[in-house]
């Protein structure tokens, strides 16, 4: 009987047959179409997030932990937000387009929210705001359903996207305006 030595097995990289490494950013038509769908099919909600995660260029954990009170005053959506990051702690300053300001304020009416509650509430009492994995299944369907590969697309795909197409119409790089300190 022959007894299974180390070299016998044999170990398979997490990363094989993966696309592994930076994920592109959306091109301006698949950013229509992603919003032209979502705005058919009345995903308000969807449509909200989509928007401004694209204006805002905030990473999942800061988009998903926004709250009303940090993007409107009583029912007027502003067109600046200030919101503090949690990984460098340090605020941010975004602006809010028309569209975009658009869809926050139909999100707010259709979900009843106060200014304070989160800007994207979870349906389960035990979190109060979507979760980051949430938020990536549903950047994943965004992206599957217009029929692109969701592999080549991510959450970070959504925070590149805006300056990746300012840096492409100007050639000077834009991370986000930084209105604080060190």
């Amino acid at each position: 009987m022959n007894k299974p030595t180390q070299s016998d097995h044999v170990q398979i990289p997490w990363n094989k047959g993966k696309l592994v490494g930076q994920k592109s950013p959306l091109k301006i038509k698949e950013i229509w179409t992603i919003r032209i769908r979502l705005q058919l099919s009345n995903c308000i909600r969807d449509l909200a997030l989509f928007s401004l995660e694209i204006d805002s260029k905030l990473r999942n954990c800061d988009l998903i932990k926004i709250w009303v009170m940090d993007i409107a005053h009583s029912t007027a959506i502003l067109s600046r937000a200030i919101v503090m990051q949690q990984k460098p702690q340090r605020p941010v300053q975004f602006e809010i387009t028309e569209q975009t300001r658009g869809a926050i304020s139909s999100w707010i009416e259709y979900a009843n929210l106060s200014s304070m509650d989160y800007l994207f509430t979870s349906r389960f009492k035990s979190s109060p705001h979507i979760s980051t994995r949430q938020y990536a299944r549903i950047v994943e369907r965004w992206v599957s359903q217009i029929g692109l590969d969701p592999t080549s697309y991510g959450t970070h795909s959504m925070r590149r996207t805006k300056a990746t197409l300012i840096y492409r119409r100007t050639k000077k790089f834009t991370s986000g305006a930084i209105i604080a300190g060190p």
